[in-house]
Parts: structure tokens; sequence; C-alpha cells
């Protein structure tokens, strides 16, 4: 974590890793994703709001799940976090698990590939700016997925 801590120096890279934190942020960004999805794609429109309500369920589950484990944030001498939390609790990322949930689930209405290097960059985001250790995000992206892929199969087939 170090490596990558001290690599994150360059503002436009800083910018870029704070613009992706700042989308996957309370799931907001893959939220309106899929509002906006709905809204648009009137044929489809409670496929996207199920779809949605994947994003919103992993992330709540996620947050039920840090409240449990309490595992505080990474702090390493010299290198301070580089944008700021809305708690100090870190696993697992909510921005990871939020973001894995948004790529399975919207990957019915969108070219999976570009999802998913969101969903990784975002999480790889976290680790960058130094609010979250590489396992959390791993955590974060298994519950997402998972959660995702369950909900899937128990949903009913139209």
């Amino acid at each position: 974590m170090r490596a990558v801590r001290s690599r994150a120096v360059r503002p436009r890279a800083i910018g870029a890793a704070r613009a992706l934190s700042l989308f996957g942020e309370h799931a907001g960004g893959w939220l309106m994703l899929g509002v906006t999805g709905a809204a648009i794609d009137t044929a489809r429109r409670r496929p996207w709001l199920e779809a949605t309500a994947v994003v919103a369920s992993a992330h709540a589950t996620n947050i039920a799940v840090k409240r449990v484990v309490r595992r505080r944030r990474p702090i390493l001498d010299g290198l301070p976090a580089l944008a700021g939390t809305p708690s100090g609790l870190s696993f697992p990322s909510a921005h990871a698990a939020s973001s894995f949930a948004a790529a399975r689930a919207y990957s019915q209405f969108l070219p999976v590939a570009p999802l998913h290097v969101a969903a990784m960059a975002i999480g790889a985001s976290r680790v960058f700016l130094g609010v979250h250790y590489p396992s959390d995000v791993l955590a974060g992206a298994l519950l997402g997925t998972t959660l995702a892929a369950v909900i899937a199969r128990r949903a009913p087939c139209s």
C-alpha cells in the first residue's frame, strides 16, 4: 500500500482518482446512471429500476457489514489520505461494493467491459487516495458482485 500511495504525487492523477471516488460516493453516480437509464429506456424501465435497486442494496449491505467489522481506515506515516471520507470505517469498501454490483446489474443494458473497467478504477482510486486497504476493495468487490448475482438469480423471469 505504501508503494501505491507514494506514487500519488501527480496532480492530474490525484484529480482523476478524486473524480472517480466522487462518482462512487454513496453509490451516487451509479444510482444516477440507473435512474437515467430508466428515464431514457422506457421499454425497459422496470428492469433498469430493479438493477438500480441492486446497487442501492449492495451499498446498504456494505454499510451494515462495515458497522459490524469496524476496521479503521489506513494511516501511513508521511502519507496522509488524499480524500475525505464519511466515516473512519474501512472494511469493506462501499465504493467497490456498489461499483461491482452496478457492473453486474447494468451489464444487461450496457457493454460489460467498460462497466468492469470503471468498477476496477473506482476501487483502485480508493487505495491510491489512501482511504482503503487493498483487502477492503477486494472484499467490497466480492460482496457487490455476489449480491448482484444472488438477486439476479432470484428475479422472476419476464
